[in-house]
């Protein structure tokens, strides 16, 4: 057996003991589904959104609570930011780290929520839609690494996974999540 894959599984089993076994991490996890439950429940909005894996992750998550996750229930009003005729509109006439940011123009209000994806929190676009967001009484959940760069302080809740590598970042944000949409459905009866 190739030894990288054996090492891969290892790092993967231990960045997610290291997260299981942060207390601060299930209470963080709480708050976001509480503040995402209390959305939906107002009649406001999930908006998400990332780059690259993190954008396919952030498309995933609305996905979740839009269609179906575990139980038939009505849909969430979830959207990822992710429409390639939009991203390529901003991005020609006003610059690609304006993409995310024009979204949360277009459909931010107060008491929706933003869940941004960053596994370096230095994405220029996500930081400038937290931004935006932040102006607009949105409430910014921020997935982030290690590293919370810029993102972090703009965040009014927060996941953190210990590491810097991507691909375990974004692996430990997709499994948090899942959890998440698991007991925002318990929160509303589904």
């Amino acid at each position: 057996m190739r030894s990288s894959l054996s090492e891969a599984l290892e790092q993967a089993e231990s960045c997610l003991n290291l997260f299981r076994n942060d207390p601060s991490i299930l209470t963080s996890m709480d708050q976001i589904t509480e503040a995402i439950s209390a959305a939906f429940l107002r009649g406001n909005k999930l908006m998400t959104c990332g780059n690259g894996g993190s954008m396919a992750d952030a498309m995933h998550i609305a996905e979740e609570f839009s269609g179906r996750f575990k139980n038939d229930r009505r849909p969430y009003p979830a959207m990822a930011f992710s429409d390639p005729a939009h991203l390529s509109c901003a991005a020609n006439d006003y610059g690609y780290e304006h993409v995310f940011e024009r979204m949360v123009e277009a459909f931010g209000k107060s008491g929706d929520v933003l869940l941004a994806l960053s596994t370096s929190g230095n994405s220029a676009n996500v930081v400038l839609a937290a931004q935006k967001a932040r102006e607009r009484g949105v409430t910014v959940v921020g997935a982030l690494g290690v590293s919370e760069g810029k993102l972090g302080s703009l965040c009014d809740l927060k996941i953190n996974v210990p590491s810097t590598r991507s691909d375990r970042i974004q692996e430990i944000h997709m499994l948090a999540f899942h959890a998440i949409i698991e007991a925002v459905e318990i929160d509303l009866g589904h």
